[in-house]
């Protein structure tokens, strides 16, 4: 039957449009259950979205961060060495007190700079002074995953990506390249940095996290579990039809099938599944990114964010799910109407 086969086929699609209707997704969904439950004669039970965890707090993840030897040593016999000023910036309280980010940003000038300034002192016979900023940059370089997680998944920006800040109501229309972007330049980044590539743009770096801060990690969530809502409400008043008499009987359509078709064209076809082909879209733009940065810093990940994580992901799955599952049950009462 066509029917069936505009269902799967539609899941395949890449869509290009989005949801219509006055009142928004909610409504469309909420007008699509209510005219299948008068087709369908059948009721489901109130349900509301399941509750998103909010992210750990950035101070009850930081990871420690040993100082090192760098803290006691005297900056001005680092004379000559470019490294000098580094240094100084580092043992200034202004350093001591630095945001996550911007003590990365000081390692990675000490790691960019300090092997010439190693290098010197040992020509000029300084092998003390060399061998103590010899063992700061090993200790630097072992510390630099937990210096990038601080900066990173750790800080309060990537925190604030998963904070729902907007309703879902119109979501995910307002959204735009600028977060994904950034996403995948702080990713790539410190990917570079775990290569022992230490140039970094500052400036850059920090509207990188600004735009991250901006980002709708958290409204995805908010949109997914709605959806999940409705559509888990849809699939009980399918799956309890189904346990009744056959919609169709030798693969004649009866009347109540036509209409249960209509039904799915004009407002399951017509209006939700674009919207959910939106948030497929978001998701598959969003979340990669962060997924291969929790990757690359996996063995330094605290047990507080890996919990938090592990149940993000499996909310997420579960949710993306919904559409694919709401078109099988639609798929098996209609089965007999071939």
């Amino acid at each position: 039957m066509r029917i069936l086969v505009r269902l799967t086929t539609l899941l395949m699609l890449p869509i290009a449009l989005t949801a219509c209707g006055s009142g928004g997704p909610e409504a469309d969904m909420a007008d699509y259950l209510a005219r299948l439950q008068r087709t369908l004669e059948t009721t489901a039970p109130p349900g509301k979205p399941a509750p998103i965890k909010a992210p750990p707090r950035s101070g009850e993840i930081q990871l420690a961060i040993q100082p090192g030897n760098l803290d006691a040593l005297d900056f001005l016999a680092l004379r000559g060495c470019a490294v000098q000023a580094t240094v100084g910036k580092r043992n200034s309280s202004l350093g001591r007190m630095a945001a996550p980010s911007q003590q990365l940003l000081l390692d990675l000038e000490y790691l960019r700079l300090a092997p010439d300034c190693i290098a010197s002192l040992r020509e000029r016979g300084e092998s003390s002074l060399a061998t103590t900023l010899q063992a700061a940059y090993t200790l630097k370089r072992e510390q630099l995953p937990a210096s990038i997680f601080n900066a990173t998944l750790g800080g309060p920006e990537y925190r604030q990506l998963w904070r729902a800040n907007r309703a879902a109501r119109r979501y995910p229309q307002q959204t735009s390249s600028a977060v994904t972007s950034a996403l995948q330049q702080v990713t790539s980044l410190s990917t570079r940095w775990l290569d022992g590539q230490y140039a970094a743009d500052n400036r850059a770096f920090e509207i990188a996290l600004g735009e991250i801060a901006g980002g709708d990690g958290g409204e995805l969530q908010q949109a997914l579990a709605l959806q999940q809502s409705w559509l888990s409400r849809a699939d009980l008043v399918v799956r309890q039809r189904a346990n009744g008499d056959p919609l169709c009987e030798a693969g004649r359509t009866s009347g109540q099938a036509e209409i249960l078709q209509t039904v799915i064209r004009k407002f399951f076809i017509g209006k939700i599944q674009p919207w959910s082909a939106d948030l497929a879209r978001r998701y598959h733009e969003l979340v990669p990114p962060i997924t291969e940065l929790e990757t690359l810093l996996q063995g330094v990940l605290p047990i507080t964010y890996s919990e938090w994580q592990d149940g993000r992901n499996r909310q997420l799955q579960t949710t993306m799910t919904a559409p694919r599952d709401h078109v099988a049950a639609l798929q098996a009462l209609l089965e007999p109407c071939q």
